[in-house]
């Protein structure tokens, strides 16, 4: 069934340069997509602050919402949409207590037990990967595949999105493991138009298979 989160794209501006990163920010929202993470982990809280609340002007009055990977600070103070977590971010239990209700809260899981704790705790979404191989993500061990994607989504009922090596062609195999939508990098960055992308992927989205029970 379809759900608010299903196109979330990562930001990451060391792959752009030296193109600016705001402006493709700028083009996702003009694109649709339902939420852009912010997740620049080096740069400095001014400089990220100053791009957080560019991108939460560009998207003011839209459907995309702007999350900020671990810093719950700048997130605050930039009038973000919510924080994005990590394994070594605060947990979400403890985010959830200190946030307005409308905040989301979003949380990265590689296991079944992260998923579970990451609903229990009260978050809005959950980004499970890597699925597929994928550069970004070999430090982190061998891709989790699709069975494992489907084993999360059966128990839990926190929307969770794919990430991890997904393509427009793969799209259709995580909607049929359960997935509410996918998150990626290269999938948003690497493409002549994200306008077009978009249109890709809610085409995908569209011929979700219907729930088998």
């Amino acid at each position: 069934m379809p759900c608010a989160f299903e196109l979330c794209y990562i930001t990451d501006r060391r792959t752009l340069e030296p193109k600016p990163l705001l402006p493709l920010i700028q083009e996702a929202i003009r694109a649709g997509l339902d939420l852009v993470q912010i997740r620049e982990k080096d740069l400095a809280t001014r400089e990220l602050l100053e791009l957080v609340k560019g991108a939460v002007d560009a998207a003011r009055g839209t459907s995309t919402r702007i999350v900020v990977n671990d810093r719950l600070d700048v997130a605050l103070a930039a009038g973000a949409a919510g924080v994005h977590l990590g394994t070594q971010s605060l947990p979400a239990r403890v985010v959830r207590q200190q946030v307005p209700k409308d905040f989301l809260v979003g949380v990265s899981c590689h296991t079944l037990e992260e998923a579970l704790s990451a609903q229990s705790a009260g978050a809005d979404y959950v980004v499970f990967g890597p699925i597929f191989e994928t550069p970004s993500k070999l430090p982190y061990g061998p891709p989790l595949g699709l069975g494992k994607l489907r084993e999360v989504t059966m128990r839990v009922k926190t929307p969770v999105l794919a990430l991890g090596g997904i393509t427009v062609e793969r799209v259709r195999s995580c909607l049929e493991a359960g997935a509410a939508g996918i998150a990626g990098i290269s999938i948003f960055q690497n493409c002549e138009s994200l306008e077009r992308r978009a249109q890709e992927l809610r085409a995908e989205l569209a011929r979700r298979p219907e729930p088998s029970f």
